[in-house]
């Protein structure tokens, strides 16, 4: 199992466990962008360009982000986007 593997799985059995920087790498390793941050607010675009802005609650991902991003992985990588 790879990196991309067990972040996923982590972030799918704990979505707010996931620390900020696991966070992004499982974004990169995902092919998300970076594309810029706007004060706290940092925008990644998905493959197929759906934007998602995150920030960190601390030292980890919020919840509720954590969620969205597996829920815009999952439907585009089903092409339902």
């Amino acid at each position: 199992m790879g990196k991309k593997e067990k972040l996923l799985l982590k972030a799918r059995n704990n979505p707010g466990g996931l620390r900020f920087d696991q966070f992004e790498t499982l974004m990169d390793q995902c092919d998300w962008t970076f594309d810029h941050q706007s004060g706290s607010h940092r925008i990644w675009y998905s493959p197929k360009g759906t934007r998602l802005p995150v920030q960190p609650k601390g030292a980890y991902a919020k919840e509720y982000q954590a969620k969205q991003f597996l829920f815009i992985y999952d439907l585009e990588q089903n092409d339902g986007i």
